[in-house]
């Protein structure tokens, strides 16, 4: 299967034109990090955005960044921390979960709307989000947003390519608004809540006005054992002495927490945000990501427990549930979908073999009309298909 490594914009443009003009389809790959996400692609060739690196844009006056699509996250998170700034939404690395090799790219970020704990305050990716530059599928080169934040009407195609993994277009560039790192950052650790008790405490503390960054739930089993609820809290440090003062006596009914700093509070939530309790069961387990109110992440982890064995965690304060089950058979695609028809909320299949991807929804399921509309706007932008054909949803 050839692969295309185009060097610059117009080269890739020359591509894609070339490869519609022959039906081409085409595997769109940045790092290669998330290979393995979606159902398999039905491709015929490999476009990489591996060239198209560098940093075309830093203002750290005005808080944006700009970076050819290509450029690894890791130079990107570099650059900013040379003058102490951070993308605000904490993007997951998903190689210990999914067991893939390679950089995590800055255009892969923005593709797959790929964000983390902090999104509970700082909003996804895509909310940082404010420009793109992208190659549709007939070759031609689209830029849209800016450097700034802009209203917009009609059809916003900076956040329609945000989650779109790549079967709209290649991203070429990609603009953020970034956020300055804060002084300092606590982690309240309360021991021994169950799920039930847990999620009261984590809603308590995001509904209080103390900015609660970081809400998350280890129930017994997960990580070093004993259950933990962590909160975080983030800004100067003597806004954090008054807020965890006011945290101990707002959750005192939940115990005494321990307050957890420095490398072992950010090994804490690196641990979070990458799923890292369910990267050693590669071999047999297959990995959900269910997002629904948080009050029901309790209920909805214990109707898919009813029905096959799993272990779950949860982050954004009851809303995210990350749920381990078994790889065999349809990888609780039946079990883990009527909880969250009950529940509401939406389910991905982040991690499972091949054939399960293949044979499951590994998005949510879309209605009749939303399919319609999703084919509509793939059939607008690549009309021939080529993107990453089949990799979010059979046939389109």
């Amino acid at each position: 299967m050839p692969t295309y490594e185009p060097r610059n914009e117009a080269e890739a443009a020359e591509i894609v034109a070339a490869a519609a003009a022959r039906r081409e389809r085409l595997r769109v790959v940045g790092g290669g990090t998330k290979a393995a996400f979606g159902r398999p692609a039905q491709d015929e060739a490999t476009l990489s955005a591996a060239n198209l690196t560098g940093i075309t844009l830093y203002e750290p006056a005005e808080l944006v960044i700009g970076a050819r699509a290509g450029t690894p996250l890791a130079e990107v998170e570099a650059r900013l921390a040379e003058r102490r700034q951070m993308l605000p939404f904490e993007p997951m690395d998903h190689r210990a979960l999914l067991g893939s090799s390679g950089e995590p790219t800055i255009g892969a970020v923005a593709a797959g709307n790929v964000s983390g704990p902090r999104r509970i305050s700082a909003g996804a990716a895509r909310d940082s989000l404010i420009g793109v530059r992208f190659v549709n599928g007939r070759g031609e080169v689209v830029k849209a947003g800016g450097r700034v934040m802009k209203n917009v009407t009609g059809l916003d195609l900076v956040k329609l390519m945000a989650g779109s993994w790549g079967t709209l277009g290649l991203l070429t560039e990609v603009i953020f608004k970034v956020l300055p790192v804060p002084e300092r950052a606590a982690t309240l650790v309360l021991p021994g809540l169950d799920d039930g008790r847990a999620v009261e405490a984590l809603s308590l503390g995001l509904g209080s006005p103390f900015e609660i960054t970081g809400a998350a739930h280890w129930p017994a089993g997960i990580g070093a054992g004993e259950a933990r609820t962590l909160l975080r809290i983030e800004g100067f440090s003597a806004s954090i002495d008054y807020r965890l003062g006011e945290l101990r006596r707002l959750l005192r009914r939940y115990g005494t927490p321990e307050v957890v700093e420095g490398e072992d509070a950010a090994a804490l939530w690196a641990a979070v945000r990458d799923a890292a309790p369910f990267a050693a069961d590669r071999a047999e387990g297959a990995v959900w990501r269910i997002s629904t109110a948080p009050g029901n992440g309790p209920a909805l982890a214990a109707a898919v427990a009813a029905r096959r064995p799993a272990r779950w965690f949860y982050d954004w304060g009851g809303g995210l549930v990350w749920l381990l089950t078994g790889a065999e058979g349809d990888a609780g695609a039946a079990a883990v979908r009527a909880a969250v028809a009950q529940a509401g909320g939406h389910a991905t299949l982040v991690r499972a073999p091949e054939a399960v991807r293949a044979a499951v929804p590994v998005f949510e399921p879309l209605s009749e009309p939303l399919m319609r509309l999703t084919a509509g706007i793939k059939a607008a932008h690549d009309p021939a298909g080529l993107f990453n054909p089949g990799r979010m949803y059979a046939g389109v």
